[in-house]
């Protein structure tokens, strides 16, 4: 590639990470996610390849985890195809959790998380006359 070429590339690639700090696009790019039942927990897979461990962020609230982080485009990219920039996800819980039960690993690129199941349980009183 001759110069003015890639010095074009390098300043669509600069005005790309502008736009996504702005977050007037959303995430640029957004990992595939299942959720699997294994009867009393529930379990989050995240595919996120590539993803600075460091940079993943995590929390719940109303009944839904956010899921964010980064991977990083490299600097001198001649050809891609792999999305990159920042991302966020939020997934709705499909049953209700334990609140803050997540336990969380990254191996492989997948995020993998392990929410416990809540079960609603009944009071029974009985009555003594």
């Amino acid at each position: 590639m001759n110069e003015p070429v890639l010095a074009r590339l390098q300043q669509l690639m600069t005005l790309r990470e502008e736009v996504e700090t702005l977050g007037t696009l959303g995430s640029p790019w957004t990992p595939p996610a299942d959720w699997v039942d294994e009867d009393t927990h529930l379990r989050l897979l995240l595919d996120v390849p590539g993803v600075d461990p460091e940079s993943l962020e995590m929390h719940e609230e109303g009944g839904a985890v956010t899921v964010a982080g980064r991977r990083e485009v490299p600097a001198r990219l001649l050809h891609g195809e792999r999305p990159g920039g920042a991302f966020s996800r939020t997934l709705p819980f499909p049953e209700a959790t334990v609140p803050n039960s997540g336990e969380a690993q990254l191996a492989a690129g997948v995020l993998n998380v392990r929410f416990e199941k809540r079960h609603p349980t009944i009071d029974v009183r009985s009555e003594q006359g």
